[in-house]
Formats: structure tokens, sequence, C-alpha cells
């Protein structure tokens, strides 16, 4: 079955202070990068994109793709609580899918490539719960089999999926990413993936609500 992609874009970017979502990057915003990174590796199963501190603004960046975008009316609350309202727009859709992977729009590097690597460990392992790993951490794009979304559920809306990977250490397999520690929170990370500093990479990922 394929994999469903939660895609999480909600925050304010508030250390940035501007939106990352649209900020560009090799000639598209890293939203619709995500998007269509998303939508790939989904491959007809439903993708959605979760939304909150900006929404109509958004939009424009998902034009022509086929994604469900959602407002989390309480993105301020965390990761946990945008995440869940990702669930909830996922399990309002066509039942075509089997596995869950969410992604942040602030992780340049991820590829459709990472994300079905992820699946493909999911089917070999049977663990189930695979997260990129980077350096000596666990954390997204992570992937989520049907047995987990009820715990999935339950995370408090401060904490995000990784909150998950902390509980259930046991379920966890890992699929090596060492990409995935770039990401954009800082005007010196993006300033950085522009080429024009050395990059600060993140120990783990919580601000991409």
């Amino acid at each position: 079955m394929p994999t469903a992609v939660i895609l999480l874009a909600a925050g304010s970017s508030s250390r940035l202070g501007q939106p990352k979502q649209l900020l560009p990057y090799e000639g598209k915003t890293l939203l619709r990068r995500a998007a269509e990174t998303a939508v790939a590796a989904a491959a007809g199963a439903p993708v959605v994109v979760v939304t909150g501190a900006l929404h109509e603004e958004l939009l424009p960046e998902l034009a022509g793709l086929l994604v469900l975008p959602v407002r989390c009316t309480n993105w301020a609350l965390g990761m946990g609580a945008s995440l869940k309202t990702g669930l909830v727009a996922l399990k309002s859709l066509c039942n075509n899918w089997d596995t869950v992977a969410v992604m942040l729009c602030d992780q340049p590097h991820v590829t459709t490539t990472v994300i079905k690597q992820l699946a493909a460990t999911y089917w070999h392992t049977g663990q189930p719960i695979v997260a990129a790993e980077y350096g000596a951490v666990r954390g997204v794009p992570v992937l989520f089999g049907p047995e987990v979304l009820p715990l999935l559920q339950e995370i408090s809306d401060a904490a995000g999926a990784a909150q998950l990977l902390k509980q259930h250490p046991q379920l966890v397999a890992t699929v090596p990413f060492a990409a995935g520690a770039i990401d954009v929170d800082t005007p010196e990370q993006y300033a950085a993936l522009l080429g024009e500093g050395t990059l600060p990479r993140s120990d783990h990922k919580q601000d991409s609500r």
C-alpha cells in the first residue's frame, strides 16, 4: 500500500523573522519543494499540508498539486497539535494508504528517495516506526505504521513526533540521513543554506509546526 504524507508548515518562524515556508531555495520556495516531494513520494496516496500561522498566504505555493491544505487553529500550542490535525484530515480522505510519513517544510534536502527508504525499511524490518537518523538524533522525516497511529494521536500538543520515538525506542528502526540535520530556523541557517556562511546544524526538530 502507498504511503500517505502529512507535511507540517504551520509555524510562525519566530526565530527567523519571516515565513520560512516562503523562503526561496534553488528556484522554489521551501514549501513548494517539500510539497512536490510529498506528492511524488505518496504516488497517489493522500497528502495533507497543515498550515497555521499562515494559510491564505501559502495556498498559491500549493497550486496545481494534489494536496489537501488544512489549517490548524491551535497551531501555537505546538507541533503535536498540528500533527493531530493532519491525522484527522488524513482519515477523512480515501483509505488507499497504509503507512504515514511526516515531513517538515524546512528540511530542503528531503527527497522522494528518502521517504521511499523509510517505507522500504518499515516493510523489511517490521518495525512500526521508521525515523531518519542524523548524528545522535532520530527524527523527521519519520514514518508510522497503522499499529502506532493511536499512540501518535495521544501525544501532547506541545510535543512533536520525537516524543513518541523517545517513549518507545524499541519500536523504532532508522534510515541514515545526514542531511536531515540541515534545516532553516534562523537567518544564519538560511544564509548558510544559500552558501553564504557555515551551516549551523540543528540537534533536533521541534520548531516547524
